[in-house]
């Protein structure tokens, strides 16, 4: 029976947090942002995906510290082949308040170092070194624990290759997870009891 209450009690809970409950000291979010996925149906047979998973510890409210792995392929019928890759560390920052429009909702800041390369077959411009981004997003809650995000960043790649710097703008959507930490979960317990 008691444990039936903890589990009724934490479902309960878990529906009545806003906005500020997933992003306190603490909690973790896991999940990642897909950005270009197409498959062209015509005779240029164009296949683009670029998918960054990511994982990160809130260290203190609003701010979480972690890391993302990105693996982005592009190819197309009769054309070179480019390959992206990258590793490394991110840190961000959510605004203090939830976002009056949508009352479940908060703007970020994201910024990512780490190592990268972007190579084209036969060829082309190839670069691999230091890579960096940095831009705004928007994560919507549509449930206490889950997060739909949308990112505009400015990526950049420097370092050695035939191509010794690269860069553009990137739109990607994404999903994240928003996990109690320790200190969270022994507090509902806590309370429960």
């Amino acid at each position: 029976m008691k444990k039936f209450t903890l589990i009724t009690s934490m479902v309960l809970m878990a529906f009545g947090f806003n906005a500020n409950a997933q992003i306190q000291k603490g909690n973790v979010f896991v999940g990642g942002n897909f950005a270009d996925l197409s498959l062209g149906l015509d005779d240029s047979k164009v296949f683009s995906i670029d998918i960054t998973p990511k994982a990160a510890w809130f260290v203190q409210d609003n701010i979480a510290v972690g890391g993302y792995l990105n693996f982005g392929l592009q190819t197309a019928k009769n054309t070179s082949t480019t390959t992206s890759y990258g590793v490394g560390g991110l840190g961000r920052y959510y605004t203090g308040k939830d976002v009056e429009v949508l009352r479940h909702g908060r703007f970020f800041a994201e910024g990512t170092a780490g190592v990268g390369g972007i190579n084209v077959s036969d060829g082309g411009g190839n670069t691999n070194g230091f890579n960096f981004g940095v831009g705004p997003g928007f994560a919507y809650f549509i449930t206490p624990n889950i997060g739909l995000e949308t990112l505009l960043k400015f990526n950049g790649l420097t370092g050695f290759g035939n191509a010794g710097f690269q860069s553009n703008l990137n739109l990607s959507f994404g999903l994240q997870i928003y996990l109690p930490g320790k200190s969270t979960a022994n507090k509902v317990k806590g309370d429960v009891q």
